[in-house]
């Protein structure tokens, strides 16, 4: 099996202190040193090392292994050192240890066994391989030989042509241009020298005779002239083994190294996308810790928000018991009264005449206190119901914040789920080659994606819905408190303390301060004029004197202090002007900033702030109950 003899190399500690020419010579000097036994590169029989990469795991090795690694390592861009010390090497593998090739294919074992032999003294050889058959008659070079071709069968020719001579058809039979094709080639020759009808007999035969003879095409053959000839020079070349195999030995070792460089890129974009999947996945932990600590401190402020509405509730309910407690004390008061009363029945007439009037008034008293406790009890009532609604809608909202925050915290986490998935496809498309099933982990981790993927949309869907919901009854909690601001204007009053505030509407003392410090006896027109131009320039939509600003992560839109108009009335007329208008400014961007136009909205005038829908609620209720005692 290949390995990755470029990561193999553990030299880098040697710097190139050498030129290209001194490389043969260091080369040397380092075979002699493996030859002498300083460096140990075999262990045993057929388990060796490479001394020159010592810093690896893995020092056992076949001997053709560390031969491709000796070869490859000689033949790529190295240091001149580390090219040097594994040509030594692959050259005391080569002279030195060729008995241990036995693991090599057959041909290299071969070759490592028998040097080659002098150029003069080896056969030459046609190439690609042909073998040559004589006394072929017309009918067996019809349909490329087929007759033929199956007789030689068990030598996996690949290609018959016929070639016309004197004396009648000449076969040219080709064979694959691979080693295995020099052994059926071989093969073929043997067969017919075995049954005397090789290229001897053949010319002992004096090229006669009805039997087939068959050779393997060489020197002779190329050079002879005839149409056989001429055949063989036009489609092969001379070539003798050694050269083959010499040939073959480069192409290799170019490829090894070609390997070798594709697999140290490799490697290194296979570490980069290993970093960046990290530095990912780091950013991936830190948002999710963020969302666990805005889930916390939102959880946090909503315990808040309850534990203030139960003692909100406490309060109402020890109220209401007071006011029961000093009814009950009345009640007793005018009976005690009535007894006192009754006992003093006995007296003079005009006693008992005003005992008696005395008495009715009592008795009236009794009765309003009677209706009074009563009209309590239905307002208790009322009062009671409506806490109780508004704590079922403060439920209903609060569940369905929760369910909402719980839907977003789930497609967050989805969210996540599906890039860390990405991630992960993306790092297994570049793991071919590195023992892991790469289209099986593919498939997986996109199933697993897809499935991701329909939660997601699931809940995106589920979401919209509980939007929806939620729009609803922000609509309808919108259209009570419209409701009870135009119902209830009488007892909204400014003087009160929960009453309405038109939100965009200008404040005109101000204006009139400012001039009659510099109109005189035109004051109050003059300020009545710019008060209502200023209410116009506020309503125009396309002016909007705002410019946002970002604090950290959050964005505001505050007043651009710049801007033309501001400027000049701040010159004109002053700071409380300016203020009058800005604060006018700040809560049409607020309350209405598309429609331009003033809104009535509630406010607690004491505290100068904005009302809930349950204080006004309280408020009325009180004026009503001081209406009614007057």
């Amino acid at each position: 099996m290949p390995q990755d003899w470029s990561a193999m190399d553990g030299s880098s500690d040697e710097s190139s202190d050498l030129s290209d020419t001194d490389i043969d010579d260091y080369a040397e000097k380092s075979y002699l040193d493996l030859k002498a036994g300083k460096r140990v590169a075999r262990l045993d029989a057929d388990r060796f090392r490479c001394p020159f990469c010592p810093g690896k795991k893995k020092q056992d090795y076949r001997y053709n292994e560390l031969l491709q690694h000796a070869v490859g390592v000689g033949a790529s861009n190295r240091a001149a050192k580390v090219k040097a010390n594994h040509q030594a090497l692959a050259k005391l593998l080569k002279e030195d240890h060729a008995d241990a090739a036995g693991t090599l294919p057959p041909r290299q074992a071969a070759a490592l066994s028998n040097p080659p032999k002098p150029m003069k003294d080896q056969e030459i050889f046609v190439w690609p391989w042909m073998g040559i058959i004589t006394n072929v008659t017309e009918e067996q070079t019809e349909r490329g030989g087929a007759s033929l071709m199956r007789r030689l069968a068990e030598f996996k020719p690949v290609q018959f042509n016929a070639v016309h001579c004197a004396n009648g058809y000449t076969g040219i039979v080709r064979f694959s241009k691979d080693w295995i094709g020099f052994k059926n080639a071989l093969a073929f020759q043997n067969h017919f020298k075995s049954q005397r009808l090789g290229k001897m007999d053949w010319k002992e035969s004096n090229r006669k005779g009805k039997h087939i003879f068959g050779w393997l095409a060489q020197e002779e053959d190329y050079k002879s002239g005839d149409p056989v000839g001429l055949f063989l020079a036009e489609n092969g070349d001379l070539k003798t083994v050694a050269d083959l195999e010499l040939e073959m030995s480069r192409k290799t070792e170019r490829v090894i190294a070609n390997l070798t460089h594709q697999i140290t890129a490799k490697s290194e974009y296979l570490q980069e996308l290993e970093t960046k999947f990290n530095q990912t996945n780091l950013s991936l932990q830190r948002a999710m810790e963020d969302s666990d600590l805005l889930h916390k401190r939102y959880n946090e402020e909503m315990r808040n928000m309850q534990s203030a509405a139960r003692e909100h509730t406490q309060r109402v309910f020890q109220e209401t018991d007071q006011l029961r407690k000093q009814l009950v004390q009345k009640e007793s008061y005018i009976q005690r009264r009535s007894r006192q009363l009754s006992e003093l029945v006995a007296q003079t007439d005009m006693e008992r005449r005003k005992l008696e009037n005395e008495r009715k008034k009592n008795a009236d008293q009794n009765n309003s206190l009677n209706m009074a406790r009563m009209e309590q009890q239905k307002a208790d009532e009322k009062v009671l119901k409506l806490l109780e609604k508004q704590k079922k809608e403060k439920e209903a909202a609060l569940k369905k914040i929760l369910q909402l925050e719980r839907q977003l915290d789930e497609k967050q986490k989805l969210e996540l789920d599906i890039q860390q998935l990405k991630g992960k496809l993306e790092v297994v498309k570049h793991m071919e080659g590195e023992g892991v099933d790469v289209k099986k982990r593919s498939e997986e981790l996109t199933a697993e994606l897809n499935e991701k993927i329909e939660e997601m949309e699931d809940l995106e869907t589920l979401n919209q819905t509980l939007v929806i919901k939620e729009r609803m009854t922000n609509d309808e909690l919108q259209d009570a408190k419209k409701e009870l601001i135009s119902g209830m204007a009488e007892l909204l009053g400014p003087r009160s303390n929960i009453g309405i505030k038109r939100m965009g509407e200008l404040d005109g003392k101000p204006f009139l301060v400012a001039c009659k410090q510099r109109f005189g006896d035109d004051a109050e027109i003059k300020a009545a004029e710019l008060t209502s131009l200023w209410q116009d320039n506020l309503m125009d939509a396309n002016w909007h004197p705002f410019k946002i600003v970002t604090t950290g992560s959050t964005t505001e839109q505050i007043i651009d202090e710049r801007d033309e108009k501001l400027v000049a009335l701040k010159e004109q007329l002053g700071e409380e002007v300016y203020k009058a208008v800005t604060t006018a400014l700040l809560e049409i961007n607020e309350y209405n900033p598309s429609g331009s136009y003033v809104v009535s909205e509630l406010w607690n005038n004491k505290e100068n702030r904005k009302a809930s829908i349950t204080e006004a609620i309280q408020h009325v209720l009180k004026q009503w109950k001081l209406k009614k005692r007057r």
